[in-house]
């Protein structure tokens, strides 16, 4: 693995906070679950068709978002932390067309009881980048967005089960 452009920078983080009318044990599960993540993660309009995740200490993550146009977007990941139904942490890596990382997130999701419903509390924070990230760290926070807003529309479908 290629990273010797990769550099520290400590400034890009993003924060969205979420109230979904659903109980805490079901929002963690459709974080935790691959067949769920599969259908909400990514931007509006994308697709999943490798979504593998191992939600546990150490477990490995691996998803390929794409787009519209056909495009497909690569990540790979690591669980650092599963603390049901309370807390995930993991970080995550976009990789370029040769497999290798542009760049590296440590996301931590908090998931609190809130009257009955779930306060989600989502920290992304880019670790590393290469220089060819930029675009895509400048696309993060509509990216995670859109995809919030996929999560709340999959949970308001799973609750009513």
């Amino acid at each position: 693995m290629a990273t010797g452009n990769i550099m520290a920078n400590k400034e890009q983080e993003l924060v969205l906070i979420r109230v979904f009318d659903a109980p805490r044990k079901l929002v963690f599960k459709v974080w935790t679950d691959p067949k769920c993540v599969a259908v909400w993660w990514g931007p509006h309009h994308f697709t999943n068709p490798v979504c593998e995740l191992d939600a546990r200490p150490g477990g490995a993550i691996r998803i390929h978002m794409r787009a519209p146009d056909g495009t497909v977007y690569p990540m790979t990941g690591v669980f650092n932390e599963v603390v049901e139904p309370e807390r995930i942490v993991f970080t995550s890596a976009a990789l370029d067309a040769a497999g290798n990382p542009m760049f590296e997130v440590l996301t931590t999701v908090i998931f609190a009881e809130q009257g009955g419903k779930t306060k989600q509390t989502m920290r992304a924070r880019v670790i590393k980048m290469t220089p060819q990230a930029a675009p895509y760290i400048a696309g993060m926070e509509q990216g995670w967005t859109q995809s919030l807003e996929r999560l709340t529309a999959y949970v308001a479908t799973q609750s009513k089960e």
